[in-house]
């Protein structure tokens, strides 16, 4: 079951700051505190583009934005750093047969990366958050808000059984990295989910992420499919769908805490 449906829910109304504005009440403040709220205002407005700045200059990249890839190792849509004792795992759409996904193993931790493709002008970010805490929920699991390095993220307990059949939960955060017409989702799993320190690792190798996205025209949300390293992309299987289902709940280096 895949979490990322067609389904396109009305667009959510959004604050502006131009609207944030014209609500405050007037108070009648004399010219100099105007003009002192007005130089605020453009350091603030400054301070958010610095920011805005920082967090486009580590990434993850589009390809047009890197002119060298040096030694990342080429997964088709994605290309990824390599690190020393990092493990890789491909994940593939068994009916279609095609690479949907990679797992990155780091030290008890591990990070699923796909990519999707995206509208020309807005993210898909924030839609998708709530379709998967909605999934989450109806499962038996638990997600929540919270910021992360890369922005908003999803902090969730996903349900799963044990081997010897007992109820649990595994910890996971949902990370979501809106790009030039492609969207990347990370979960980290394992050690990664709860301690900081694990996670830094893997945050790291995700800002050092390139995305491979290609001029094609594609619906928002088809899976930009991966490769082997050093092989062409496959041809789908006849009469499998062009774009495979994949489950982000798929289990992988964890934690589980039972109940």
């Amino acid at each position: 079951m895949s979490l990322f449906s067609r389904r396109r829910r009305a667009d959510r109304p959004q604050d502006t700051a131009a609207e944030a504005a014209g609500s405050a009440p007037e108070t009648g403040a004399p010219a100099e505190t105007d003009a002192a709220a007005e130089g605020g205002a453009a350091a603030a407005g400054g301070a958010a583009a610095a920011k805005t700045d920082e967090a486009a200059a580590r990434g993850p990249f589009d390809v047009a934005d890197v002119p060298d890839l040096g030694t990342r190792l080429d997964l088709g849509a994605l290309r990824v750093p390599a690190r020393a004792g990092l493990q890789v795992r491909l994940e593939m759409e068994r009916k279609a047969r095609t690479i949907v996904a990679v797992t990155l193993g780091l030290d008890g931790s591990a990070m699923q990366l796909q990519v999707f493709a995206a509208p020309r002008s807005t993210g898909i970010w924030a839609e998708l958050r709530d379709e998967i805490a909605a999934s989450v929920s109806k499962q038996g699991g638990t997600a929540e808000e919270a910021e992360g390095p890369f922005g908003t993220e999803l902090v969730a307990r996903l349900p799963v059984k044990t081997p010897d059949g007992r109820s649990a939960h595994r910890p996971a955060r949902f990370v979501g990295v809106d790009g030039p017409r492609w969207f990347l989702r990370a979960v980290l799993t394992g050690k990664a989910a709860v301690e900081p320190d694990a996670a830094a690792p893997l945050e790291e190798l995700l800002a050092d992420v390139v995305v491979v996205r290609g001029p094609e025209a594609r619906a928002p949300r088809d899976v930009l499919l991966l490769t082997a390293p050093g092989k062409p992309a496959p041809a789908p299987a006849p009469g499998a769908p062009e774009t495979p289902s994949f489950d982000p709940l798929a289990r992988g280096p964890e934690i589980t805490e039972v109940r």
